[in-house]
């Protein structure tokens, strides 16, 4: 399919942060864009002002005109539409082109240099991260990220269209549909089982995207996954290797050992050996594509972070407000890792949303050791997302496996008074549900404290 002869492009499900960012970029390259979502959210009313017409029914009936030509108008859908989708169905019946999210994504980036991000963690973070980094190089790019870049305030950079950076999502095997010249794997941990059946399977996909290199390409691996590639670790013997960590006035210092020399010096302002990680294959990436270490100790000093990854929302000498994306066992054990780094004298509340009554009984005892650790436990019920609810599994039953006398469950309406009968010096509001709702309000309702 050729882009260049599209003059339209409708999106079902324009709202997702994955899908408003291609959204963003038709846009940009003057196409006429439009969309449908279920929800009015911050994302959306974001397009609307950038002049994006978005309705919140699934109805034919509200379908700009414009729109409804099959020869040169194309729709993008995400897989969370339901198979009934009316608007989604007329489309597919009437012959229009029709294709998923990530098909799209391989169209764009396929005649480009492509840098692509893959893991069941810390995708958003580095991709983020890489785009910054090779954007304060002044490299030509397009950068799809999953998250609101807190240094662009969106979640695409748009800066040329010779290189793209990319997530490489695993999720309904989506990152099959990319071919990168240069592809990092970040982690392979069990997830998305209600896809994937088990972890083995999840594992094969992992395998099959690392053999969608481009001729000549580059596979960069976290030390120790089962691939061959271009290695990187903390204060190991990776090929690219994180040394003579410090923390100064709340950032990290360090030495990045490369495969011919040693960065000295770097400063990285995120919190959390995971984000060191993350910022370490971003760098390591970059290194490869020919970035000079000064631009690249700049973009790491500079970077500041994607919303809602462990992002600030209250920070004083006496009350600490973070919000977090964490949904699985191992991110909420690293932002754990991360705040206690950063306040080790503190009494720390998490309150948290599950996310997929599947995800919740496959890794319930994985949650359960997780949220353990916590000096105090907010619970609320499970965000059902795309799923209908599991008989038996609810966060009732999570909660009884959680080991810790300060833990109970809460509804939203009972949050703000949980939180007061606290004397936890740090919160931490974490999940994938609409819990990001909840933030505003607790950041008003203690800002005004604080």
């Amino acid at each position: 399919m050729n882009l260049n002869t599209i003059h339209s492009v409708y999106f079902i499900g324009i709202g997702g942060i994955g899908m408003s960012a291609i959204a963003r970029y038709f846009l940009a390259n003057k196409k006429q864009v439009a969309g449908y979502d279920r929800t009015q959210t911050d994302l959306t009313d974001a397009l609307v002002d950038l002049g994006i017409e978005i309705h919140f029914e699934d109805n034919v009936e509200r379908i700009n005109k414009i729109f409804l030509n099959p020869e040169n108008t194309l729709v993008v859908y995400t897989p969370a539409v339901p198979k009934d989708h009316a608007e989604l169905n007329f489309f597919k019946e009437k012959g229009f082109h029709v294709m998923k999210r990530s098909q799209i994504l391989g169209l764009i980036t396929e005649h480009t240099f492509c840098l692509a991000v893959a893991g069941t963690h810390g995708k958003t973070t580095t991709t983020s991260i890489l785009g910054h980094l090779l954007n304060t190089c002044e490299v030509p790019l397009t950068a799809f990220l999953g998250g609101i870049s807190e240094n662009y305030n969106s979640n695409l950079i748009l800066n040329g269209t010779e290189v793209s950076v990319v997530e490489a999502d695993e999720f309904d095997r989506s990152f099959l549909t990319l071919s990168p010249d240069f592809a990092c794997i970040t982690s392979m941990d069990a997830d998305h089982l209600d896809i994937y059946g088990d972890a083995a399977e999840l594992k094969k996909s992992f395998v099959a995207f690392s053999e969608r290199l481009k001729p000549n390409g580059k596979l960069f691996i976290k030390n120790g996954l089962p691939l061959d590639g271009i290695t990187y670790g903390i204060e190991d013997d990776s090929d690219y290797a994180v040394q003579n960590i410090r923390i100064q006035n709340g950032a990290y210092i360090f030495d990045i050992k490369t495969p011919k020399d040693t960065i000295k010096n770097l400063e990285f302002n995120l919190p959390g050996r995971h984000n060191l990680s993350n910022a370490l294959i971003a760098l390591a990436m970059a290194v490869e594509y020919g970035c000079s270490y000064q631009q690249l100790a700049k973009g790491l000093a500079t970077y500041k972070g994607v919303k809602r990854r462990f992002s600030y929302q209250i920070k004083t000498e006496n009350f600490v407000f973070i919000d977090d994306y964490a949904h699985h066992p191992q991110e909420i054990s690293a932002v754990h890792q991360a705040v206690r780094e950063m306040y080790p004298d503190k009494k720390v509340l998490a309150v948290f949303q599950p996310h997929l009554f599947s995800r919740t009984r496959d890794f319930i005892d994985d949650f359960a050791e997780s949220l353990s650790k916590f000096d105090e436990l907010l619970l609320l019920d499970i965000y059902p997302a795309r799923e209908l609810p599991i008989e038996g599994v609810n966060s009732n039953w999570l909660l009884g496996k959680i080991n810790n006398d300060n833990k109970q469950l809460v509804t939203k309406a009972q949050l703000l008074n949980a939180i007061h009968e606290s004397d936890a010096q740090v919160v931490l509001t974490i999940g994938a549900g609409d819990i990001g709702a909840e933030v505003k309000r607790i950041k008003k309702e203690f800002s005004l404290e604080n």
